[in-house]
């Protein structure tokens, strides 16, 4: 029989709860298969005649329930697969359950499970329900207190939130160890870690004065790869009290590192669970953009103590409420460590290859989304990637005095709270005196916003009149659309490339507000000007650059972000020429400007290996209705052939002044490594002056992961032979090394042959590939899914089949990464008809599974009724 689902849940029917929490005391007996659990909880009725009270509870035996001292019978609650019910409740009672849990075999990686011998939680979104019998939503808060009872010698280390206040040996020789967080929080925030791990401690000295105790915990042997991650927590908390005023409050601050986790990281209050990707590194086993994706993510986490933890979110809905704004919080963080261009460049990557996507997909939603069948399904790169971005913008609108005002008051209000983004918006509007009623949109419209823009300069005025025009189309989820606050940054120039003296400076923000709208500026003399710089809001501009004015742009610019968009607008203009057949040549204006470009020494080495590299696949597909996908793989392959064709020998003569010089973790070589990585790879495309047959020595002499990967990765474009024999070499170097072997897999899934079916199907033999680890799944279906676009999106379907059966198997392992692996196939509305019947086919077929989790049925039920 087939698995019936949940209905609907919307954003209009949410109810307070019945009855809160005072103090929850929780008492875990840690035994494998059999995990006993006694939860204590002191309840209160909130809402007056409230007389039921519902916990939410699954995968677990119940052994008993007492109130009040009282043990119940079976007649004086209803229990079922999901909820227990109590009726005929006082104002005030205590209750305790007690459940035996299964760690050993939860695969789903919610609630309590185990991790390579070690316990450990993942409790958000609703993973609190599987450890224990509770109201399992963000709006119920709690004091909590836990004991863990476990068998020390195997266990040394029993973790919890909050400080550990207690440690005693009982009788039976097993070790009780108890936990305070004394700061009220929501279930979802719970985080229990039992194992035995090397420990990287340090501490840090807050603004106060606080000497604040900070313990990084990871597998044994991987010591010496904490050291980064404990540098970037220090960094982080140094930063929050600099730029947000915000210090930590608790005397000791945990992150734990775990190889099967679901997500990137956790902010559980104190205790932070963190996949082990997320948190080692050292310059042999990690490339550099491991290095900065670990800064970033600590800081992410750390950062939510305050925007999350301290204030939460009163439902799911509102989860851009504190996702979106941390979002910003560590894309700020990381801004401000490192390059403010590139980082802003790999942002705005996100928005376009992956958000608008998702706009223009079933699973279309604004970042308070209305409705939702499986909360899993919410933690989108809407609601992370676009909230952050409406937060940049209110940013931008208030500037950062008022912004920072705004924060103290959202604090000052909401301290110990669980609130609405209405809630951020309102203090953002107290403390500025803006009114903010039409960007509230942003929060409760879905889809990606065109702003087309035109202009007429008046010779005999000398004036110069933009018009610019927003619509939005219609998306899956919602028809009608209104005009949004849309700020738009704009730079003006003269022809000759100097700063435009015109009405409002050189560079100013225009606040579109209305569905067109003109703004006349007095100038003596007609000017180019470049567009949405800094991409001031996620939007798509619909503005066609002349060759001339793109030549003069770019290298005019004083931003480094947008003299990388501007470039990019001149490669996408001839790329969808191609795709579409009306390219008859490139112009001449590609290969002089990225000459000139190579020839400046000022220019940030990172920045340029940007500008070296052309638009992605996924972002190219945005500018089709329906598109054959294997025309723009022709065409970015085809752009990059002219690229070394043309400016060949500048390019080689940049990568040659990259050369590789010992190892340094620092700016200028990450920018320095980022170039020759970039230069090699398209030499190494065209064979030029021989480079892929040196590809072999380099790989011998890299003291590196990131110049090995780029070697390979070059090697994976030039030479199927010398790949493979450098593949053989790495597999031998590093089997057994997780973290590292996912490289190789991911590296081995995109490859263009069509030879990956097989390769694909003997790499899950492999000794280091296991489907109950997210992050081996990941490396190898996922990377094939997202990146090997030629071999996915055969004509034949043969990659979408082996996708679909990938995401078959995982629904019975891991719903929540099996529903995350199906997002390419059910983006599937731009290709060519003949793709869309084959992927419906394969989606169809998934659907009729017995036993489809929610989280895929929610997707693939949407994606077919589109």
């Amino acid at each position: 029989m087939k698995t019936e689902h949940a209905s609907a849940q919307y954003l209009k029917d949410y109810k307070k709860p019945e009855f809160l929490v005072q103090n929850v005391v929780l008492t875990f007996y840690l035994d494998g298969e059999n995990t006993k659990v006694i939860n204590t909880t002191e309840y209160y009725r909130a809402e007056a005649g409230a007389n039921k009270l519902v916990l939410n509870g699954e995968h677990q035996q119940l052994e008993r329930v007492e109130l009040d001292g009282r043990q119940l019978t079976a007649s004086e609650y209803q229990i079922t697969n999901e909820t227990l019910t109590l009726t005929d409740l006082p104002e005030q009672f205590v209750l305790t359950t007690e459940s035996l849990i299964d760690p050993v075999n939860n695969t789903a990686l919610e609630g309590l499970y185990l991790s390579g011998g070690a316990y450990c939680t993942q409790c958000e979104a609703q993973g609190f329900r599987r450890i224990t019998y509770f109201q399992d939503r963000p709006d119920v808060l709690g004091a909590f207190t836990t004991h863990i009872i476990a068998d020390k010698s195997m266990y040394p280390h029993l973790l919890s939130n909050g400080n550990k206040v207690a440690e005693e040996t009982l009788p039976s020789g097993l070790t009780k160890v108890t936990w305070v967080d004394p700061f009220k929080k929501p279930c979802y925030l719970f985080a229990l870690v039992a194992g035995d791990f090397d420990v990287l401690q340090d501490s840090f000295n807050s603004r106060s004065g606080r000497n604040i105790q900070l313990e990084l915990f990871v597998d044994k042997g991987n010591l010496g790869r904490a050291e980064h991650a404990m540098a970037s927590l220090k960094a982080a908390m140094a930063w929050d009290e600099q730029r947000f005023s915000l210090e930590y409050d608790l005397d000791i601050y945990m992150i734990v590192a775990v190889d099967f986790f679901n997500m990137g990281a956790m902010e559980n209050k104190g205790l932070n669970v963190f996949n082990s990707k997320c948190v080692l590194a050292d310059r042999e086993s990690a490339t550099d953009a491991d290095y900065l994706s670990i800064e970033s993510i600590v800081g992410h986490e750390y950062f939510h103590n305050w925007t999350g933890n301290r204030v939460t979110c009163r439902d799911w809905f509102q989860l851009s409420l504190k996702e979106g704004l941390t979002v910003f919080r560590d894309q700020e963080f990381s801004m401000d460590l490192g390059s403010r261009a590139v980082n802003r460049i790999q942002q705005v990557r996100i928005m376009r290859e992956h958000q608008f996507a998702e706009d223009a997909s079933p699973m279309s939603h604004p970042i308070r989304p209305d409705a939702v069948i499986e909360m899993n399904n919410f933690y989108t790169v809407t609601v992370y990637d676009k909230g952050a971005e409406v937060i940049r913008m209110l940013h931008s609108i208030l500037g950062e005095d008022k912004f920072q005002q705004g924060m103290a008051l959202y604090f000052e209000r909401f301290d110990g709270q669980a609130v609405t983004c209405d809630d951020f918006v309102d203090a953002m509007q107290d403390a500025s005196g803006l009114d903010l009623s039409q960007f509230r949109l942003w929060y409760s419209q879905s889809g990606t916003p065109v702003v087309s823009v035109s202009s007429e300069y008046n010779q005999v005025a000398q004036t110069l009149t933009l018009t610019l025009q927003q619509m939005t189309h219609a998306t899956f989820d919602q028809v009608d659309k209104a005009p949004l606050h849309i700020p738009v940054k704009i730079a003006f120039y003269y022809q000759d490339g100097q700063p435009a003296e015109l009405t409002g400076g050189a560079e100013q923000v225009l606040n579109l507000t209305q569905a067109e709208q003109s703004f006349t500026f007095a100038c003596k003399q007609p000017v180019y000007f470049s567009l949405l710089r800094d991409f001031s809001a996620p939007v798509k501009l619909n503005y066609q650059y002349s060759d001339a004015e793109l030549s003069c742009l770019i290298p005019a610019e004083t931003s480094d972000y947008a003299k990388w968009e501007l470039m990019q607008n001149l490669y996408i203009k001839y790329l969808c020429q191609d795709v579409k057949g009306e390219l008859t040549e490139y112009p001449v204006e590609i290969a002089q400007v990225l000459r000139a470009l190579l020839a400046d020494e000022s220019l940030d080495k990172a920045l340029l290996a940007e500008i070296l590299t052309v638009p992605s696949f996924s972002s190219l597909l945005e500018y089709f209705e329906q598109v054959n996908p294997q025309k723009i793989i022709r065409a970015r392959q085809s752009l990059q052939v002219y690229l070394v064709d043309q400016i060949g020998d500048s390019l080689y003569r940049v990568w040659q002044q990259a050369t590789p010089t010992d190892y340094q973790y620092n700016a200028s070589e990450i920018a320095r490594r980022s170039l020759w990585g970039a230069s090699l790879k398209l030499l190494a495309m065209a064979n030029y002056a021989d480079i892929g047959e040196q590809l072999g020595e380099f790989y011998q002499g890299a003291d590196n992961m990131t110049d090995r990967l780029s070697i390979l990765q070059a090697a994976g474009v030039s030479d199927k032979n010398v790949f493979k024999q450098l593949m053989d070499d790495f597999d031998q170097s590093w089997r057994g090394d997780s973290l590292v072997m996912d490289k190789w897999f991911a590296l081995q899934a995109k490859q263009d042959t069509d030879e990956i079916f097989t390769n694909i199907e003997k790499l899950q033999s492999h000794p280091d590939f296991n489907w109950n680890n997210p992050n081996k799944v990941r490396a190898l279906f996922g990377q094939f899914a997202m990146f090997n676009h030629a071999q996915f999106h055969r004509s034949d379907g043969r990659g979408y089949q082996l996708v679909s059966r990938a995401i078959e198997k995982l629904n019975a392992i891991n719903p929540q990464v099996a529903a995350r692996m199906i997002t390419p196939l059910i983006q599937y509305h731009k290709l060519d008809l003949g793709r869309q019947t084959l992927i419906k086919s394969e989606l169809q077929r998934l659907s009729a599974l017995d036993g489809l989790s929610s989280d895929l049925y929610e997707k693939i039920s949407k994606s077919l009724a589109s």
